[in-house]
């Protein structure tokens, strides 16, 4: 289990690329370390750290504005991007082919780097990207604590909970503390269905975030362990990350009339978006979903924005 604090997570994040661009984040101020969400590289352009308030980019001479200004900038070439998608992967690139294909790959302390390039296609399927062109990497955070009032908003924890939002706005986050909080304060037998390694950050078995005393099914699909999770390891309570189709969907439904509650997360920033989704609004008819807390925006991470009822959002 991880004891990182936010400026070591960030480090820790920033630890596979070049040593140009590394130690140059290694310096940065710590108030930029802690808040850092995402750090972006693309072949030669300036490097840049996204934060709550700003995105800041690097000189060359080590300082950071918030414009691109005339000054030299801190850049990466093609050939610095490929020497760091192959230490993001391990070296081992073939072995992460199955996430590749879906544009990121799970870093060892949950951080995901996502991945732009050329598609390569085969029988109208992506197989591989080539030519690496940008990598972004998302960092990981804990906030233990950040779900309480998530919880204690939601009058029914057993009726299923989707925590809403936009990318960067906390899901996986509150999904994290969540875990931790059930499988321990509320002493529930819960099951992470963790596909993108990003809720554990599960490495070699062991996890690098805290999530107390759950099980965690790493890097499985998620009809595959929301059905495995079911079958071996009888949970009151199975969390997910982003569900995304209606395999996610089907397996669901089929484990619904199993005694277990779900809490998932979903994009979705407002109420409009959520039942647009027609995989989402399946879930909601059937009742497995009774609650839906959207949080508010990247600037105001984990923090809630309304819970609604989903019966009454799809008669509204």
């Amino acid at each position: 289990m991880s004891s990182l604090n936010s400026k070591e997570r960030f480090i820790q994040a920033v630890s596979p690329l070049c040593t140009s661009i590394a130690k140059r984040m290694y310096s940065l101020p710590d108030n930029i370390c802690e808040n850092a969400q995402e750090v972006i590289l693309r072949v030669n352009r300036a490097a840049a750290v996204l934060c709550p308030d700003n995105t800041y980019f690097l000189t060359e001479n080590g300082c950071l504005t918030n414009k691109l200004i005339d000054q030299p900038m801190l850049s990466v070439n093609q050939r610095e991007i490929n020497d760091i998608f192959q230490n993001i992967c391990n070296y081992s690139v073939y072995s992460r082919q199955n996430e590749i294909r879906q544009g990121f790959v799970t870093m060892q302390g949950g951080h995901r780097a996502g991945i732009c390039g050329t598609a390569v296609v085969e029988n109208e399927k992506i197989v591989n990207i080539r030519d690496i062109s940008s990598i972004n990497i998302r960092i990981a955070r804990e906030h233990k604590g950040c779900s309480k009032a998530v919880l204690s908003a939601v009058n029914n924890i057993d009726g299923g909970v989707l925590i809403c939002g936009s990318p960067c706005s906390g899901k996986t986050t509150v999904l994290r503390d969540i875990a931790l909080t059930l499988s321990t304060d509320y002493r529930k037998k819960v099951s992470v269905v963790d596909e993108r390694g990003e809720i554990a950050g599960t490495v070699r078995g062991i996890f690098q975030n805290d999530i107390g005393l759950c099980d965690v099914l790493d890097g499985y699909s998620k009809s595959e362990g929301i059905i495995m999770a079911i079958r071996s390891m009888s949970p009151e309570v199975v969390i997910c990350d982003e569900i995304g189709g209606f395999d996610d969907v089907k397996a669901i439904l089929q484990c619904s009339n199993s005694g277990v509650s779900f809490i998932a997360a979903v994009h979705a920033k407002n109420p409009d978006e959520l039942v647009k989704k027609p995989f989402i609004k399946e879930l909601i008819k059937s009742g497995v979903f009774e609650t839906a807390v959207f949080l508010q925006s990247r600037k105001n991470a984990g923090k809630i924005q309304s819970v609604e009822n989903c019966r009454e959002l799809l008669n509204a």
